[in-house]
């Protein structure tokens, strides 16, 4: 597993949440948001199973509309659980983000130092 997919793993589940959150979305149509994010690596095949994930833990709920392009589709919202979640991941995101970046600052102008 490459160290991009490693790290990726531990933050779609909140980037999945945060897409969802912009308005109610189908499977297909996250894995669209990801790759226009910047975050084209990302496989549909990766996708399902975190939203099945999340929709156990009931912080998402799916029901299936209709399409004007195809077969009926599962669209996804937050539940109040998922708002809480996001916000939570938010804020984790940004302890671990701001110091992380303070370091790797540091690093790149200790090195163009020497």
């Amino acid at each position: 597993m490459s160290q991009r997919s490693q790290l990726l793993k531990g933050i779609l589940e909140g980037c999945i949440l945060s897409i969802i959150k912009m308005q109610p979305t189908y499977g297909y149509e996250v894995s669209m948001k990801l790759q226009e994010f910047g975050l084209s690596d990302v496989s549909e095949g990766s996708i399902y199973p975190i939203l099945l994930r999340l929709q156990k833990e009931k912080l998402i709920i799916g029901e299936m509309k209709k399409s004007d392009t195809g077969p009926k589709r599962k669209y996804y919202q937050l539940t109040t659980e998922g708002e809480i979640q996001l916000t939570e991941f938010i804020h984790q995101w940004e302890l671990l983000k701001q110091p992380v970046d303070k370091i790797i600052e540091k690093g790149v102008h200790y090195n163009k130092n020497k």
